[in-house]
């Protein structure tokens, strides 16, 4: 058994809370830049501190005018956007609870999350999420209101409502709540099973939020300029955090709704930091490789920068055998004009640091990134530990494991090598469901993750899978397909892949493919622009394609965990299809029963 644990930098007061930073900035700085909101022309405007505070109290004054009390659950469904954070501040300035509802959820899992919650009230984005909420009002008893954010119907109805509140009834609401009451219910989306309510305090978030902004990601968050565009979803931990640590921080924050076409919105936006899952610089580096390899000589040319960039990282942490010499640096200053640039013009330009998390980014990715002007920092959290647990450091920055601990975290090693975390960021239990905390709070405070780990002598984390995915094969060898998942997907034509074997001969491995990485491919290679991955699913060229990226997965792994045969499906797992979670995990029960057919035929 090891642990490591790194000392607290901030403790949160006892009547600390998460809208303190609202009014304690508009009072210092009224005119200091919070965030940045895009109008519909396109064009972004500075919000300082003054109209933020306004825009916040007016909304919760209307909440409060309603009959909203303290502790209320109050949901909000909506994509990522500037009216998100207004709403959510407002809310906690009401004493309420914010339960979040990703834009994407289904019927169903609208119905269980508002049930389960007992919400009073809703916030819907669109007038198509509002038909969804009104269908279900008959099995919904505790809704009372629903509020449409969409043309500014919900601001106008509460601003209007709340004028009856005054100054000193508002400012009693806000200061009865203390760092211990409940901020937030985020529901986990979850690969298996029903979704459970994560209960996150303001002393959570604050603890989180405030000793990563000050210490581990100082470097990020508290300059003058810093800014991100934030565009995954505030319905998630990775996302909230970030809105957190931004307000907190002074770091400018802006909002993207649509992760797809982000890049139209880091030209305008330009961040200087990023927050994202490994799937997005996959498909930077991918999409880069694809515009090279339209010719020869810039396919060699994106080819030898890539290898420099890679050789460049390995010299800078002490890895290489030799250090940056001369003639690496004069690579490296060559290819910087000719390739990095234009790689770090396409985040906007201004971007130095980004964070990762949500799965392992891989290691030549993150040699890649950094070598090319862009250092990635890997982080590991759950949606219990309030996302943030254990983070690189841009001083201190491991590529290849999750980084280490936040300040006032420990991390443990159990003998069995499930990773345990403890800490103010770890959540105080599952919603209604002391059953389920109790499976994973023990009595010392240590939350069990289910992810399997080691820790090295500095205190560095390596995540290796989780315990309940780990496969055993019929020749008794314990597998743990994350390393084979995340090494197969950095493979420009693979999208999503699904490792199967448990209680089988060997590994075999299910596989969808990115379709625009597909056109590409089909152009390179002479096939039929209409042909669809079912066309081509047989097509030789493709199959040496795909085997060639499983041989070098399997370099990775010993032959009793290599991968076998593999199958190409002609439909990627998406969101849409129930085949991944919104937090883009793949729902492994969901794909193994759709699949079943095909899983066995890979043994026949």
């Amino acid at each position: 058994m090891r642990e490591f644990s790194v000392p607290a930098m901030v403790e949160v007061p006892a009547r600390a809370t998460l809208t303190d930073v609202v009014f304690e900035s508009a009072s210092k700085s009224p005119d200091q830049v919070m965030l940045r909101k895009r109008d519909e022309e396109g064009c972004w405007h500075d919000v300082p501190a003054r109209q933020f505070r306004d825009e916040v109290s007016a909304l919760a004054k209307g909440l409060i005018a309603k009959g909203i009390k303290p502790g209320d659950r109050v949901a909000l469904m909506s994509r990522t956007s500037y009216a998100w954070t207004i709403i959510d501040y407002a809310i906690w300035s009401a004493g309420a609870v914010t339960v979040p509802v990703y834009e994407t959820s289904s019927s169903e899992q609208v119905e269980w999350i508002l049930s389960d919650s007992g919400a009073v009230a809703v916030f819907a984005e669109t007038a198509g999420h509002a038909t969804i909420i009104e269908g279900l009002r008959p099995s919904l008893a505790d809704l009372t209101y629903l509020w449409l954010i969409e043309g500014g119907a919900a601001s106008a109805e509460l601003t209007t409502a709340g004028g009856e509140v005054s100054d000193e009834q508002f400012a009693e609401r806000r200061g009865g709540r203390t760092a211990d009451d409940l901020a937030t219910i985020i529901y986990t989306s979850g690969t298996t099973g029903r979704p459970k309510g994560c209960e996150l305090t303001h002393r959570n978030l604050l603890s989180g939020a405030r000793n990563a902004v000050q210490g581990a990601l100082v470097d990020l968050f508290e300059f003058a300029g810093s800014s991100t565009l934030l565009f995954l979803p505030l319905a998630h931990s990775f996302a909230r955090i970030i809105e957190v640590g931004c307000l907190e921080s002074g770091a400018i924050l802006m909002h993207w709704p649509d992760s797809s076409t982000v890049a139209h919105g880091l030209p305008e936006a330009t961040p200087t930091f990023l927050l994202a899952v490994p799937r997005v610089f996959e498909k930077v580096f991918n999409s880069a490789q694809q515009q090279a390899s339209e010719s020869k000589a810039k396919s060699r040319i994106f080819q030898n920068a890539a290898e420099t960039a890679i050789a460049f990282s390995v010299a800078a942490s002490g890895e290489g055998n030799s250090g940056q010499g001369a003639g690496l640096r004069l690579r490296h200053a060559l290819f910087d004009r000719l390739v990095y640039a234009k790689l770090r013009a396409a985040v906007g330009g201004q971007v130095r640091y980004a964070v990762s998390g949500g799965a392992p980014l891989g290691t030549r990715l993150g040699h890649f990134f950094r070598g090319a002007g862009i250092t990635v920092l890997e982080g590991y959290g759950l949606t219990e530990t309030s996302a943030a647990a254990v983070v690189n450091r841009p001083g201190r920055n491991k590529i290849g494991t999750v980084g280490q601990p936040l300040p006032g975290v420990s991390v443990q090693i159990a003998d069995d090598g499930e990773i345990l975390i403890k800490g103010p960021v770890v959540f105080r239990g599952y919603w209604r469901n002391p059953a389920a905390t109790a499976e994973v709070l023990d009595a010392d405070g240590w939350l069990h993750t289910g992810d399997i780990g080691a820790l090295d002598d500095s205190g560095f984390l390596s995540v290796t899978g989780r315990k309940k995915e780990l496969i055993v094969t019929a020749g008794g060898k314990n597998v743990a397909p994350a390393v084979l998942e995340d090494r197969l997907r950095a493979y420009p034509l693979i999208s999503q892949t699904m490792v199967v074997g448990d209680n089988r001969p060997f590994i075999a491995c299910l596989i969808t493919l990115d379709s625009e990485a597909l056109d590409h491919w089909k152009h390179q290679h002479g096939k039929p622009a209409d042909a669809t991955v079912a066309d081509l699913a047989a097509d030789p060229d493709l199959i040496a394609e795909i085997q060639a990226a499983v041989d070098d997965t399997n370099k990775a792994v010993s032959r009793a965990e290599s991968i076998r045969k593999f199958k190409i499906l002609t439909t990627d797992f998406t969101e849409a299809n129930g085949r991944l979670t919104p937090s883009l995990k793949v729902k492994r029960n969901v794909v193994a029963k759709d699949y079943a057919a095909d899983i066995d035929a890979l043994y026949t």
